[in-house]
């Protein structure tokens, strides 16, 4: 995996991003979700890497990137700390603006991102995600059930780190298959990073603290500044198969936040860039390069 890319480390104000960078052009970030790491982009970033500068970092807390200390508001694991986190490497890199894709948490973290940071950003894609706060404000029995994870994982220090810690191989692998509507793009190779990182107790405690930050310190934020909307163009991409298409008008969701939205449902469940890694390929492609 990622064989033409180079592995880095860079250490921001507060704390070190692991990262792999590959291809030329434009700079293109792509950020991951929950519970995986930049390893998720494995079988798009080589396509998208033709075209652009394509740089897959590792979330703070995430996979091999630093795991700071968690505080009692879980400010450390803010979408708003973890976005400046990618901002500072992207400075560091040399990049002042750039395109960007996120899946999942990587995907609100580039919510977040795009609000407190307007200027940097050129285009954005987000992938199988509605806003938190609209998550939050939608919660019924279907979502709760189908969400069982962003309740779970809120759960005071150490409960959920304690059960997950039990066994931490099949809560990951049990929650990829839960997501997903094929296991077939999961590559041996991937699966053996993905739990190779998520058995390390950091990391585990690390991704509890996201969960909770988007339950507390990210609402506030999000409250702050409802006014806001993203100014570049966003596209939106989304399971067909999966629970965003299921609940809600997800075009929508993204257009009461964001000037200029477009975007379709791909044939697959949560996980587009390893179940549907053509087509969002091709998708990123068409969006990044118009």
């Amino acid at each position: 995996m990622f064989e033409q890319f180079t592995q880095h480390r860079i250490t921001t104000s507060d704390t070190t991003i692991n990262l792999v960078m590959g291809g030329a052009g434009y700079p293109l970030l792509l950020l991951h979700g929950y519970p995986q790491t930049y390893v998720m982009w494995h079988q798009v970033a080589p396509v998208l890497a033709q075209h652009f500068t394509v740089i897959c970092a590792d979330l703070r807390g995430y996979g091999d990137s630093d795991k700071p200390n968690s505080d009692p508001a879980h400010l450390t694991y803010s979408k708003r700390v973890t976005a400046q986190d990618q901002v500072e490497l992207m400075d560091i890199l040399g990049f002042k603006r750039f395109f960007a894709a996120g899946h999942d948490r990587g995907g609100r973290v580039l919510h977040r991102l795009m609000l407190d940071h307007p200027n940097r950003v050129d285009k954005a894609a987000v992938l199988d995600i509605v806003p938190t706060r609209t998550i939050f404000q939608t919660v019924d029995k279907e979502l709760a059930t189908a969400y069982e994870h962003w309740f779970f994982l809120i759960q005071p220090y150490d409960f959920p780190e304690r059960l997950i810690g039990a066994d931490p191989e099949f809560y990951l692998k049990t929650k990829i298959h839960q997501w997903s509507a094929t296991q077939a793009g999961f590559t041996e190779a991937a699966m053996a990073e993905y739990s190779r990182c998520f058995s390390q107790p950091a990391v585990i405690h690390a991704t509890c603290e996201d969960y909770r930050a988007a339950a507390s310190i990210d609402l506030e934020h999000d409250e702050a500044d409802i006014d806001q909307k993203i100014q570049c163009p966003l596209l939106v991409l989304w399971g067909a198969k999966g629970v965003m298409q299921r609940r809600y008008d997800v075009i929508q969701t993204w257009r009461d936040r964001a000037i200029d939205v477009r975007g379709q449902a791909l044939e697959c469940g949560h996980f587009l860039p390893e179940e549907a890694p053509q087509q969002t390929a091709k998708a990123l492609l068409d969006f990044f390069k118009g």
